[in-house]
C-alpha cells in the first residue's frame, strides 16, 4: 500500500517533454498526482531562458554588474533601464510560459488519451514570481518598479494557460526561492523591508496577489527553496522556521485554496532541532505538505533517517526532493527515481 505519494518539483533532464512525461509516469505514476513537462531544452536551468526579457527589451541595457546566487554559481548579467525610462515606457512582453505551457499540454492530452499517463495526474506548469528573476536580471535600484510589472506578466501568461487547458486538468505551482529565503534567512534589511517581519509581509502580498489570480478548479501550488545552483543552497537554512512561518501567513492571506506546499530538507539535517518547527503549521484544511528529503547521495536510507524524525512533527507528507531535477547528470536520474518509488511504496 502506497505510504507517500511524490512530487516532482520541475525541471527533469530529459530530451523533451513527451520523454519526461513517459519517463516519470512509468516509473513513479501510481504515486504522482501532478506531472510537469520536465522544462526541458532552454528553461532547464530554471530561470536562465529568461534573460531575453530584459537583453532583448529596448528599455533595457547591459551592465557590468553580474549576479551569483553564490560564489561557485554560473553568473547571470543584470540589466538596467536606461535614462529616462518611464514608468509606462516598460513593457516586458513575451514571457514565454503560456508558449511552453499550451505546446506541452497537448502532448500530455495525448499521452493521458493513450493510457501512458495515469488519468488521475494533472499537468503541472511552474512559474517564478518577480523577485527571482528580477534579483539575477535587474540592478537593485530598478527592481522596485519591474518586478510588479514582471508579476503583472505573470498573470497574463496564467490567463492565457487558464484559456487553452482545462482547470480541472491543470495545476500552477510558484516558486518561491532564494530569493525570499535568502533575505528572511538573513534577516538583513533590503527594499523588502527593515526587519525579517517586515520583508516576510512584502514577500507573502506578492506570492498571495499570484496565488489569488490563479482560476478555481486550478490547483495552486508553492514550492519553497533556498536554492540549488551546482547542488548548493544560497544559504544553509537555521530550521524549518522560516518556511512555516512564510506558509501560515500565506494560507491565513489568501482568498483560495492552496492544494500543495513543498519545504526542502537539506542532505545533512535529520534532527529534531531542524523539524521542530513543523508542530506550529497552521494550514488550510486542503492543504498538503511535501518535504524535499530525498537525495541522492545518501539514497534510500538517509531518506528513511530524515522521513524518521519528520513524521515526529507532521503526520502527514509527501515526499519530493529538495529542488528540480535539471541541473543534475541525467545519468543519476534512473537511480533518483527508484529512490522516490521505493519510498513511496515502502515508506
Amino acid at each position: 500500500m502506497t505510504k507517500h505519494h511524490v512530487h516532482v518539483v520541475g525541471s527533469v533532464p530529459l530530451h523533451d517533454a513527451e520523454t519526461t512525461f513517459k519517463t516519470l509516469s512509468e516509473t513513479l505514476g501510481p504515486y504522482l498526482l501532478r506531472i510537469p513537462d520536465g522544462e526541458t531544452g532552454p528553461r532547464l536551468d530554471w530561470i536562465r531562458f529568461l534573460e531575453p526579457v530584459f537583453a532583448d527589451n529596448p528599455v533595457f541595457e547591459p551592465t557590468d554588474e553580474e549576479f551569483l546566487v553564490h560564489g561557485n554559481a554560473g553568473a547571470m548579467r543584470r540589466y538596467r533601464l536606461k535614462a529616462g525610462t518611464k514608468p509606462e515606457d516598460v513593457q516586458l512582453g513575451n514571457l514565454m510560459y503560456a508558449d511552453n505551457a499550451i505546446e506541452s499540454y497537448k502532448v500530455f492530452s495525448r499521452l493521458v488519451e493513450a493510457g501512458v499517463i495515469p488519468a488521475h495526474c494533472r499537468f503541472q506548469v511552474d512559474f517564478a514570481p518577480g523577485h527571482s528573476p528580477c534579483r539575477a536580471f535587474v540592478v537593485e535600484a530598478d527592481r522596485p518598479l519591474v518586478e510588479p510589472l514582471f508579476d503583472k506578466g505573470l498573470k497574463g501568461e496564467i490567463d492565457r494557460i487558464a484559456a487553452a487547458i482545462p482547470h480541472d486538468k491543470l495545476a500552477i505551482q510558484f516558486d518561491t526561492a532564494s530569493a525570499v529565503f535568502f533575505h528572511l534567512e538573513r534577516g538583513v534589511p533590503t527594499h523588502y523591508g527593515e526587519t525579517k517581519d517586515a520583508m516576510l509581509k512584502t514577500f507573502v502580498a506578492q506570492v498571495v496577489n499570484l496565488g489569488d489570480h490563479v482560476p478555481p478548479g486550478i490547483e495552486l501550488i508553492y514550492h519553497l527553496c533556498y536554492g540549488d545552483n551546482n547542488h548548493k543552497h544560497s544559504i544553509e537554512p537555521t530550521d524549518m522556521s522560516d518556511l512555516v512561518a512564510f506558509s501560515n501567513t500565506v494560507s491565513a492571506q489568501i482568498s483560495r485554496t492552496i492544494e500543495l506546499i513543498h519545504m526542502p530538507v537539506p542532505r545533512d539535517r535529520d534532527d529534531d532541532a531542524y523539524f521542530t518547527a513543523l508542530q506550529g503549521l497552521r494550514l488550510r484544511p486542503e492543504t498538503q505538505v511535501s518535504l524535499g528529503l530525498v537525495h541522492h547521495t545518501d539514497g534510500i536510507d538517509g531518506t528513511r533517517q530524515r522521513i524518521a524524525v519528520a513524521q515526529k512533527y507532521l503526520n502527514d507528507f509527501m515526499i519530493a526532493s529538495e529542488c528540480g531535477f535539471g541541473r543534475r547528470d541525467p545519468a543519476t536520474l534512473p537511480e533518483l527515481l527508484r529512490i522516490h518509488a521505493t519510498i513511496a511504496e515502502a515508506g
